[in-house]
């Protein structure tokens, strides 16, 4: 609203300058973009996000299997876990295990995973993820978290839409005050030898 007021108080000023002129319309079209690209880029790259994230939790859901996995003794080492799924903060509530299990496609294997139970015993048995060959890969990623993640994405486009067009904004305010400076330089470097001198004009 202040750079629409700007470019109309502007227009029949008679001490407009060009560079006001052009100051206000730059200001009304930042002000524009803000409040229709911006959202537009979000909402288009949340949008674009979401139905990628879709598509992969589909093929995760074709590609991982849960399993149940059978404990077979503690493992000897925690750092020799083969795989472990999860993030490093949630290691610290896991512990690895020997274990066997049975693919989808019916080879059995065995091997050191990591696992939640709290008193591993032998003969526990507790849910894994693996592909169809029996190999251990991280849980699906569920809908809700795609969900985030397309949300988060939206968002941060939005708001670097945004910087783009307050920098561009800023940038061109620069020039302009530049130009409007160098301009009045060479008024009064015109002006100032005759500077209150008698009969010179001033």
């Amino acid at each position: 609203m202040r750079a629409a007021m700007g470019v109309w108080r502007w227009r029949h000023n008679p001490l407009r300058r060009a560079t006001d002129l052009l100051e206000a319309w730059v200001a009304l079209v930042a002000a524009l973009l803000l409040i229709t690209a911006a959202p537009a880029v979000g909402w288009i790259s949340g949008a674009k996000t979401d139905d990628s994230l879709r598509q992969s939790v589909r093929i995760q859901r074709q590609q991982r299997h849960a399993v149940i996995a059978t404990v077979l003794k503690p493992a000897p080492d925690p750092e020799s876990a083969a795989y472990d799924p999860e993030s490093a903060a949630a290691r610290e509530k896991r512990r690895p295990i020997v274990a066997k299990w049975t693919a989808v496609d019916g080879s059995r294997h065995s091997g050191t995973v990591s696992t939640a139970l709290r008193t591993a015993r032998v003969g526990d048995t507790f849910t894994i993820w693996t592909d169809r060959t029996g190999r251990v890969v991280h849980h699906p990623m569920d809908l809700a978290g795609a969900k985030v993640h397309a949300v988060l994405a939206g968002m941060g486009a939005a708001l670097a839409s945004a910087g783009l067009v307050e920098c561009a904004r800023a940038l061109i305010m620069w020039r302009l005050v530049r130009r409007r400076h160098a301009r009045l330089d060479r008024a009064w470097a015109a002006a100032g030898p005759d500077w209150g001198r008698t009969g010179a004009g001033s």
